[in-house]
């Protein structure tokens, strides 16, 4: 990933939470920050490029009288959004987007334009809802243990930079058996099973990296439900856009869908990368 976070500037107020998101990321980590803005083709009335240009310059002043001294580039964009984003996404560390916007970032979350920047951008994508108000000091981050490393190196970078502690979160379903019985025979034996697996392959995660506190949690439950409730006492949710089994989804399937609508806190979608078992 390059060494560049870029937010999504449009105006609207989970825009805005999302710049501040992207600009206090960027000083934690000493990455540089660019603010831009997709002009659509059919946004051609006239004073239009001095509005969005106007409209940067204020995201920027916003930056920088939060954080005197940093350097902010700003950009306009002629669009489309999806295919602008996701080709500037290949040189980005992340892409932050507000979760409801106008104008060139209409429908955020709820509509396809996030859907597919999530499921498609090259780097991860981080989500904001609103500016946050409290501190919780946790990341959480959805495990499968099979296909969420790419994930896990996210969380632990962002766990590490903001000094919290790390939630591995395991979520396991029981089949659908045609037996109740069957059903309530076998089921804690599965739970049980599945969770010390889960477990397990945590251990080198925690022991590559003694630096970040990662603890880690099993639950028996819908993953959507176990990473919404995790939420409200988290800074940042971060899921795998594609997964296997319990995390399971097909390019941006239900799970990470799910959290992006649910989520008390930001959200960060992350595209898998290679298969790493710990990040030093």
């Amino acid at each position: 990933m390059a060494g560049r976070i870029v937010a999504g500037v449009d105006g609207s107020p989970p825009s805005m939470a999302a710049v501040e998101w992207a600009a206090a990321d960027a000083r934690r980590r000493s990455l540089d920050l660019r603010l831009v803005h997709v002009c659509e083709p059919w946004a051609g009335d006239a004073g239009t490029a001095e509005y969005c240009a106007g409209m940067l310059e204020s995201a920027a002043d916003r930056v920088r009288g939060l954080f005197p001294g940093m350097e902010v580039g700003t950009e306009i964009l002629p669009g489309p959004v999806v295919h602008d984003l996701v080709r500037g996404s290949a040189e980005a560390d992340s892409l932050v987007l507000g979760s409801r916007g106008r104008g060139g970032f209409a429908g955020m979350v709820l509509g396809s334009t996030s859907l597919a920047l999530a499921g498609h951008a090259a780097c991860p994508v981080v989500v904001v809802r609103e500016a946050a108000t409290l501190r919780h000091g946790r990341i959480v981050v959805g495990f499968d243990g099979r296909r969420s490393p790419a994930a896990m190196e996210y969380a632990l970078k962002q766990a590490r930079a903001q000094d919290a502690e790390l939630l591995v979160l395991y979520a396991w379903r029981p089949p659908i058996l045609s037996s109740y019985a069957s059903a309530y025979s076998t089921f804690g034996e599965s739970f049980e099973e599945h969770s010390r697996d889960a477990a397990q392959k945590v251990v080198p995660w925690r022991d590559g990296n003694p630096d970040v506190r990662i603890v880690d949690e099993q639950v028996c439950d819908h993953p959507v439900a176990a990473l919404r409730n995790a939420s409200s006492a988290a800074d940042l949710v971060v899921v795998s856009s594609r997964g296997l089994g319990e995390f399971a989804s097909t390019m941006l399937g239900s799970v990470s869908h799910g959290v992006l609508h649910h989520a008390a806190c930001p959200v960060a979608v992350v595209p898998p990368g290679g298969d790493s078992p710990a990040s030093g």
